[in-house]
């Protein structure tokens, strides 16, 4: 098996992973706060195993790596509580799709600190994209289908994608750091920063909570960033983009089979339109063909 298949496995199953992670939140019955701390300490445990396995513990660390590690890592930690709680308000299925407004929160990014230039395509994908925003927003969703606080939950879902983007931006300044590494310090850094907040005293009591909670941080974590930057290491650009797309859509499918979630037209239009334009942002699908050159009367034989 070449290197491009075996990365294409890689990355399906880590998208794939991935895409479950709502059922898991929800089953395990625990307060979001509860929920990530556990996360980040199961997947620090596992990464640590890991990152030691692969001697990546030796003078690979700085000071300068673990306090931008550490920023990212603040960011990836805010991510994940804010989307996580969108889920029981605006399902997972509509969190999921507006979660997906990450390109163009790093466009945005790269237009406002780096002078990227903002190319009619671009800006066109971005309007797909909002009018797909607008369409979700104003869709009402049926009592007792999803959470109550919707709107509460589609703004929590923008944040995590403002805050993905912040760790993304962060983490680009780690160039050279092996990514297994950056992770392990994140949900370090988000054991600190939850365990005031973690309720310790009372722990979950059952068997089943445990095995969740344990899932989210040894499998959603722990495995998920091995597939995924093992992948990484060996597919190209475009067919990384391609295949991360498996995650909003195997997010969907779980919260229509799970918990019997079904959108109404105008949402899964508009979760269409997020998906189709964050496509098109990541694999740089052109609208419009470029004209091609005249050529002058003298070139012509």
């Amino acid at each position: 098996m070449d290197n491009t298949a075996r990365g294409t496995i890689e990355m399906t199953a880590a998208m794939a992973i991935l895409g479950t992670i709502g059922w898991f939140v929800v089953m395990s019955g625990q307060p979001i706060m509860d929920v990530v701390f556990w996360r980040c300490a199961f997947g620090a445990v596992t990464l640590l195993v890991i990152c030691a396995a692969l001697g990546l513990l030796r003078g690979r660390l700085t000071l300068r790596i673990v306090a931008i590690a550490a920023l990212g890592g603040a960011a990836i930690v805010i991510n994940w509580l804010l989307l996580f709680s969108a889920f029981s308000r605006a399902s997972i299925s509509i969190a999921t799709a507006v979660y997906n407004t990450q390109p163009f929160m790093l466009v945005g990014f790269g237009a406002l600190f780096f002078a990227e230039r903002l190319t009619l395509t671009k800006l066109t994908w971005l309007g797909i994209a909002f009018a797909g925003m607008l369409l979700i927003v104003q869709a009402t969703p049926d009592t007792g289908d999803v959470g109550t606080d919707y709107f509460t939950g589609i703004a929590m879902a923008l944040g995590a994608a403002f805050f993905w983007a912040v760790a993304a931006i962060v983490t680009k300044k780690l160039k050279g750091t092996p990514p297994h590494l950056i992770a392990l310090i994140q949900v370090c850094v988000g054991v600190v920063m939850l365990v005031p907040f973690a309720n310790l005293s009372q722990l979950p009591a059952d068997a089943w909570s445990w095995a969740m909670l344990a899932t989210l941080g040894v499998v959603h974590t722990g495995l998920m960033y091995i597939l995924m930057y093992g992948a990484i290491q060996k597919l190209p650009t475009h067919l990384q983009g391609s295949l991360s797309f498996i995650y909003p859509v195997v997010a969907i499918l779980v919260d229509v089979v799970a918990f019997g979630h079904r959108l109404h037209p105008a949402q899964i239009i508009g979760a269409a339109a997020i998906l189709i334009a964050a496509a098109g942002m990541n694999l740089g699908w052109t609208l419009w063909k470029s004209k091609p050159p005249v050529e002058s009367p003298q070139a012509v034989k």
